[in-house]
């Protein structure tokens, strides 16, 4: 990762690794013996604002933990989203990892003064927000996560 971002956001530590995965079935049978159980979750019919448009997407997630980091699989299953994009680049497996923030707009803000882009990007509630970032010629994808109310 850019020490710019880091730095420029004041970012603590990585509290979740991300992983797009075209079956998630077959995908926690292969990680369940690295991460232990995992928890599923669906998300079906949830707006986004996904490169400039709203787009509705639909995904099956799967969480683990190892140590402190959080271990997400992905599954997409309908409308456009960075992990479509992911998979129908020929790609699976490590896609993006979290940072928690305290003001997600923010910290957008503040990585877009640094070249990054807020591509996928949704606020759940006052203080429960989620956006993917990322930069032109980098491949990794930076999340940030404001959760101010846990």
């Amino acid at each position: 990762m850019n020490d710019d971002l880091k730095i420029a956001l004041n970012l603590g530590p990585i509290d979740q690794v991300g992983f797009v995965v075209a079956n998630l079935d077959e995908a926690i049978a292969r990680y369940q013996p690295l991460f232990g159980e995992f928890t599923l979750m669906d998300a079906p019919d949830m707006d986004w604002l996904y490169r400039g448009r709203r787009e509705n997407s639909s995904l099956r997630l799967a969480f683990a933990k190892s140590g402190d980091i959080e271990i997400e699989l992905i599954e997409w299953l309908d409308g456009g989203t960075p992990h479509k994009e992911f998979l129908d680049q020929g790609r699976e497996g490590m896609h993006h990892l979290r940072f928690r923030v305290e003001n997600l707009d923010e910290k957008v803000k503040a990585a877009e003064e640094i070249g990054y882009e807020a591509i996928w990007i949704k606020r759940f509630a006052d203080n429960l927000a989620a956006a993917y970032l990322e930069r032109k010629g980098d491949p990794l994808i930076i999340e940030l996560f404001e959760n101010t109310g846990e």
